[in-house]
């Protein structure tokens, strides 16, 4: 019996096939590490591994990539709360979550990445979207032009002004458009930083995931996923940087 498999984009159960026969190649969103694991954190987690566990059933050899968010505002103000560097508070947070998901009997991803070991992959990412007018710098920070991707909505089915209309946007100086949103952080007094052609700074926690993703399983793969509260803004902006960077290419199938 064929697989079908309900395609976010499509807001509809379609026919899953993927790029190369018998292979599929996936990645799923997981944990900003600056708390312990909630009941979302492991659904998520227990339904990727599930995916995972039936695909191997019907015989595909897959790839399957997670994330760990290490280095956000979140964990920021946690270190802050905890007086504890940054990088202690994701080692604690990390290491909880791995034991929960043992406990739950969740299999180690193929390869699960942090975002603070890809910095510098982030800013190659954040230049060549520059390079394609995609994205801009104004004072240190870099934010990514929405007006450039036609496709921005395309995921969530809402137009820029839809979302101008349903969103709370705090302007800032210098953005183009109220929802344009950031790839660089400029650096602040007392939070982790690292060099950039921009001066020092963090990247934005949308550019991780594209960058992350891709460049363990291509410009474009198979199987993306998370918590659906991420539809927008996260996976709606990681849709527009991969396809932006990739002039066009589908991010995923």
């Amino acid at each position: 019996m064929p697989i079908r498999i309900y395609d976010s984009m499509e807001r509809a159960t379609v026919p899953f096939q993927t790029r190369e026969v018998g292979k599929a190649a996936m990645y799923c969103c997981g944990p900003t590490v600056y708390n312990y694991v909630h009941i979302g954190n492991a659904r998520t987690s227990v339904w990727f591994d599930f995916i995972r566990r039936y695909l191997r059933y019907r015989g595909y050899d897959v790839t399957y990539v997670m994330n760990y968010t290490d280095v956000d505002d979140k964990i920021i103000e946690r270190a802050n709360l905890e007086k504890l560097p940054p990088e202690a508070v994701t080692a604690k947070y990390t290491k909880a979550f791995e034991e929960d998901m043992i406990g739950l009997g969740v299999e180690v991803p193929d390869l699960t990445v942090k975002a603070t070991d890809h910095i510098p992959l982030m800013v190659e990412g954040i230049e060549g979207l520059i390079e394609k007018s995609a994205a801009y710098e104004v004072d240190g920070d870099v934010w990514f032009a929405v007006e450039s991707f036609d496709g921005y909505g395309k995921l969530s089915g809402r137009t820029l002004d839809d979302m101008r209309a349903g969103e709370r946007v705090e302007p800032r100086e210098g953005k183009r458009h109220p929802l344009d949103f950031a790839l660089w952080k400029a650096a602040k007094e007392g939070e982790p930083s690292w060099p950039s052609p921009w001066g020092q700074g963090r990247p934005g926690w949308h550019i991780e995931c594209s960058v992350m993703s891709t460049k363990y399983l291509g410009m474009s793969f198979d199987l993306h996923g998370g918590a659906t509260d991420l539809i927008f803004p996260h996976h709606e902006n990681e849709i527009a940087q991969a396809e932006a960077l990739a002039d066009g290419e589908e991010f995923v199938r």
